[in-house]
């Protein structure tokens, strides 16, 4: 319950951004229909919420602390995969299962250019019971040698989380359109630059903390993808999207802490709304 509360505030800041971004938009509006004013469409704004399956690269995974613990080492081509939740999605919450939501604005009537607000729920789980090679020391003793690594020794998610927030530029490029535009296919390109938020699962020689949400570093990232606008308002989107994730603060144990980087390739499919912003225009006499 505690992780969900957590998480919750996640969502709740995010749409806090949202309704500034919203109030923004609205506040170039017109209420006036004066002499020498037009209504013209600027842009749209848009809210869209879908689920995510992701796979992860191996990672070199290094562990420190030299207040609460003494050790130094790293573990290297660590194996992950995701947890996709989705059983989930009708039996308990919408949010436990991987999901992603979107509010973007387009900037003209094309709607061929915008940017775009990106947040993806995603869970990192490092698979148990894996061999790697480990380097460094653990309280006074080195090593440079192959281990297993088991739940007893390490046990390493961000199960509420790896958590991905994005800020993209969009390019737009139309398909197929109907003559009344209630139907509208076309090609989506988002890339832009983020933070990573997660909150990290971990077990170390037998203690186990699940520790908060915190912002952890950064993410690059891409996606290409097909978008289908139905009925002037609504619209769907399937696209598959590639990042790059460096984890540079993570935190573990006491004084503990981790880093790592990874690259992963989302399949990401969302359900959305669509609202036209109008203001009135002056037009020359």
């Amino acid at each position: 319950m505690k992780r969900r509360k957590e998480m919750n505030k996640l969502i709740f800041l995010s749409g806090i951004l949202a309704f500034l971004l919203s109030n923004n938009l609205k506040a170039q509006e017109s209420v006036c229909d004066c002499p020498g004013q037009k209504n013209t469409a600027t842009g749209t704004f848009y809210f869209a919420w879908g689920y995510n399956k992701d796979y992860y690269s191996k990672s070199d995974i290094h562990f420190s602390n030299s207040g609460s613990d003494n050790y130094d080492f790293t573990l290297y081509d660590l194996k992950a995969k995701d947890r996709t939740g989705f059983r989930d999605i009708l039996r308990t919450d919408l949010t436990i299962p991987q999901y992603v939501y979107r509010i973007g604005y387009y900037f003209n009537n094309k709607q061929n250019i915008g940017i775009e607000i990106n947040f993806d729920h995603s869970k990192y789980v490092m698979i148990n019971n894996q061999t790697a090679h480990l380097t460094g020391q653990i309280r006074g003793t080195h090593y440079d040698k192959d281990t297993l690594v088991s739940p007893s020794f390490l046990k390493f998610e961000h199960t509420n989380g790896a958590n991905f927030l994005m800020f993209n530029a969009i390019k737009r490029q139309t398909l197929l359109k109907t003559k009344n535009k209630k139907h509208w296919l076309s090609a989506v390109i988002k890339v832009g630059p983020g933070i990573v938020i997660p909150k990290t699962d971990v077990t170390l020689f037998g203690t186990r903390l699940d520790n908060r949400f915190h912002i952890a570093g950064y993410i690059v990232g891409a996606d290409i993808g097909i978008r289908y606008d139905f009925f002037n308002y609504w619209f769907f989107e399937s696209s598959v999207k590639g990042s790059f994730a460096n984890y540079t603060n993570v935190l573990t144990i006491g004084t503990g802490k981790a880093n790592h980087s990874f690259y992963t390739f989302q399949a990401i499919a969302s359900l959305g709304f669509s609202l036209p912003v109008k203001h009135k225009k002056k037009v020359d006499k």
